[in-house]
């Protein structure tokens, strides 16, 4: 069932700017004086969004209202100019952006607010948070919402006309709730709204006002019940206790507030190309979030933060590790006093999971990889003296070694990362064996690369051939490290300019490639 907000007749015969005055008559702003100073008017924000739904009865003076709605039903919200269209010119720009969030009112959840919305994510998979009820909304343009972002929406519109976006609430109050043996209070939500204009390069990233207002999300027709059960006990009530709580109102009026502190970073990313969500969801169009600027994109950063680090470098630092979430809570933090913090009070502020990733983050702390192994290019000058190392003798200081880590142990990661040392293509290389006994030449798979000896060391060598490019042989130091050879075809026995060829693990030397279109000389 859809909610309909019954509309006066002049809101829809005069522009936003005339029903913001009849909005100001509500009896909210009549405990207000009735003529505003030139002061006051200057003090106005450039934009008010008003929700259209009853404010609770239930709540007391000097406190932010309340109010109720239902799950999934759509609720108008009505986007105002609270100036002349004069005052606007500074916007240089005809349309502005405005990004809708349902968000946690309890500091506690926002601290874990990643985790909760995951975990919602997996209870309830390809469903949202918050959408977008199209067909009703007025007055919007290019309406987007990322897969990744459940609980957000945006658009732009023209602060000099009528806007209005409804939007539906897809989670209820009790779903955050710890323990949920029924009967549970629900925990509040905040929908806040950020609006930007466009800045000289076209793209809305300049804040322009931001505001929100409490909520609460019950199932289908709870809202009604639980404003109807407010108003009966306010009726209860003496009058003398009535002067404590604030009257009920029609509407909603969103409070000013401060932006969502990772807006910076996101105004700009791109949405998925395509989602597929309720009904009543809407498709996302190729391209940005905004129609004409390019696509910027937040490098993932692996520098270690400094204890010289100022509070602006922390909270660049902690966006470009993903840890935005956390940039209001460490708001006033600087990159000492980060590093000053312990494992257990990462953990406590952040949860487990994010927590131990902070701490690892600011400590610096790598992963080990599940296996090393050292590669060496012989020079073709150094190729008699190697022969002499197998031999038992030489100087083993004539090959230098490279680093080889692997993480997922197969043969594509092994193919990729020796290509990517030596500035080759992997799509260089076709194959991979191992030279077995008598000098067979065995397909290397996953389990074998799996079975390696950790720290293995393999030195690579080209040996001169009848086919047009030379072929490129590893083979072992003489010493314990390593008994396995690996070859690639080369030109000019150098890897920066290999052509395509097989790359060979094995034991011992080779004399002939059998196995190979060409065969090589012996050596």
């Amino acid at each position: 069932m859809l909610f309909w907000h019954t509309q006066p007749e002049h809101y829809n015969q005069h522009s936003s700017g005339s029903y913001l005055r009849d909005v100001l008559a509500l009896p909210i702003f009549k405990q207000e004086e009735p003529q505003l100073s030139p002061e006051s008017e200057a003090r106005l924000p450039p934009l008010q969004y008003v929700l259209c739904a009853a404010t609770s009865p239930a709540v007391k003076l000097h406190e932010e209202t309340l109010t109720y709605l239902n799950q999934g039903q759509s609720y108008e919200i009505r986007l105002l100019e609270n100036r002349k269209l004069g005052d606007f010119q500074d916007l240089n720009t005809k349309y502005v952006k405005s990004i809708i969030r349902v968000v946690f009112h309890d500091r506690r959840l926002q601290y874990t607010e990643h985790q909760q919305l995951e975990g919602w994510r997996w209870s309830r998979p390809g469903d949202r948070i918050l959408d977008i009820d199209i067909p009703l909304s007025v007055g919007i343009l290019d309406p987007r919402a990322s897969p990744t972002q459940l609980n957000a929406v945006e658009f732009l519109w023209e602060p000099s006309k009528r806007a209005s976006a409804f939007i539906q609430v897809h989670c209820i109050s009790t779903e955050f709730t710890p323990r949920k043996h029924g009967g549970e209070k629900g925990v509040p939500f905040r929908v806040q709204i950020d609006t930007f204009k466009q800045n000289d390069n076209g793209e809305y990233t300049e804040h322009l006002h931001s505001a929100s207002c409490q909520i609460k999300v019950f199932k289908p027709k709870g809202a009604d019940r639980k404003q109807k059960t407010d108003r009966e006990k306010m009726e209860k009530r003496t009058a003398q206790e009535k002067e404590k709580y604030q009257p009920s109102y029609e509407t909603t009026i969103l409070t000013e507030c401060s932006p969502w502190p990772d807006m910076a970073y996101q105004v700009n990313s791109a949405p998925s190309p395509s989602y597929n969500g309720s009904p009543n969801s809407f498709g996302l169009g190729e391209g940005n979030s905004s129609p004409t600027h390019p696509v910027e994109t937040l490098p993932l950063g692996n520098d270690h933060l400094l204890p010289s680090a100022s509070i602006q470098d922390a909270q660049q630092w902690l966006h470009r590790n993903r840890f935005s979430q956390f940039c209001r809570l460490f708001a006033s933090f600087s990159g000492a006093d980060l590093l000053k913090m312990s494992r257990d009070d990462l953990v406590q502020i952040c949860g487990p999971a994010d927590g131990i990733r902070l701490f690892n983050a600011i400590k610096g702390r790598n992963v080990r990889p599940k296996m090393t192994i050292y590669v060496c290019q012989e020079l073709e000058q150094n190729r008699a003296p190697l022969q002499q190392k197998r031999d038992g003798g030489g100087d083993s200081s004539l090959c230098v070694y490279h680093a080889i880590f692997l993480e997922e142990l197969t043969t594509l990661e092994l193919v990729e990362k020796i290509a990517n040392l030596y500035s080759i293509s992997p799509q260089h290389i076709h194959r991979v064996y191992r030279q077995g006994p008598t000098g067979i030449h065995v397909v290397v798979s996953n389990e074998m690369v799996q079975n390696f000896q950790d720290e293995s060391c393999f030195i690579l060598s080209t040996l001169k051939g009848k086919a047009p490019s030379p072929l490129l042989l590893a083979v072992p130091p003489a010493s314990s490290l390593g008994n396995r050879v690996s070859g690639a075809c080369l030109r000019g026995g150098s890897l920066e300019t290999a052509l395509s060829g097989d790359i060979i693990w094995g034991k011992g030397t080779q004399t002939s490639c059998e196995a190979l279109p060409w065969k090589c000389e012996n050596y």
